[in-house]
């Protein structure tokens, strides 16, 4: 190896440290804290509408970790909803998390199992999109990264939550302050990341399943549960789209 090659080498193991870091990880969820906390005030004060005390916001938060599914629980636990029921709707909502881990787990394969647990563990949908932008761009993910991009969510997802629960006695309708609409605006600029990454040629190819995953969903919602219809459209799409891609 001559001299080019070991400072072309040494040069990448430099870039490589610097992409996965904790650091870097935090620095890259910031932008998305907005709407965390916009969506967790939003929680928090439908849960204290819902009758839920502070401890009991703070436990969904720390354990379900999912706002779709919290938002869920609060409307069936005021509906007087059986329990059994309840867990089994959360595990059904949740399911689309299988996919999300199934994407980037060729990424983490170099890591242990108990590190894979805890990266998989606080994965969620915006997690998920900046992972995704990330590994387009840099075409790896490291774990110490996406310690950081998850711990730094969940913190403040959590505190945004219990601050909703405090604050949700003085507020009587979220939706007039807009915060409902806070976590589509994410999504949306995730998505925009996302489809910035993508070579020009096959971009068209990418919006195309994109159409056909909204069709599909338009169709099966019509026959059964909107987050069934979302989990089948998503793994009929994905299927199109390998086959287009091989």
């Amino acid at each position: 190896m001559d001299a080019k090659e070991i400072a072309f080498e040494k040069d990448r193991g430099t870039r490589e440290e610097t992409v996965n870091t904790f650091v870097q990880g935090i620095k890259d969820c910031l932008p998305t804290l907005f709407g965390y906390i916009s969506i967790g005030l939003a929680f928090g004060i439908v849960g204290a509408a819902s009758n839920l005390n502070f401890i009991e916001v703070t436990l969904l938060s720390w354990v379900v970790y999912a706002g779709s599914s919290q938002f869920i629980i609060c409307a069936l636990i005021a509906a007087g909803t059986p329990m059994l029921s309840i867990v089994l709707t959360t595990f059904i909502v949740n399911l689309r998390h299988l996919l999300l881990s199934l994407t980037l787990a060729p990424y983490f394969t170099k890591y242990s199992l108990w590190k894979n647990i805890g990266i998989g563990a606080l994965l969620t949908d915006e997690s998920f999109g900046i992972a995704s932008v990330k590994a387009m761009q840099e075409k790896r993910l490291g774990d110490r990264w996406m310690n950081g991009l998850n711990l730094t969510a969940y913190i403040g997802w959590s505190l945004s939550c219990m601050a909703g629960s405090l604050f949700g006695r003085w507020i009587a309708d979220a939706e007039a302050l807009g915060l409902d609409f806070a976590l589509v605006a994410m999504f949306i600029a995730l998505l925009v990341l996302q489809l910035q990454q993508i070579p020009a040629g096959k971009l068209r190819g990418y919006i195309l399943l994109i159409l056909l995953t909204g069709v599909l969903m338009a169709v099966l919602s019509q026959f059964m549960a909107g987050h069934t219809a979302v989990l089948i459209s998503t793994v009929i799409a994905a299927s199109v789209g390998t086959v287009i891609i091989k």
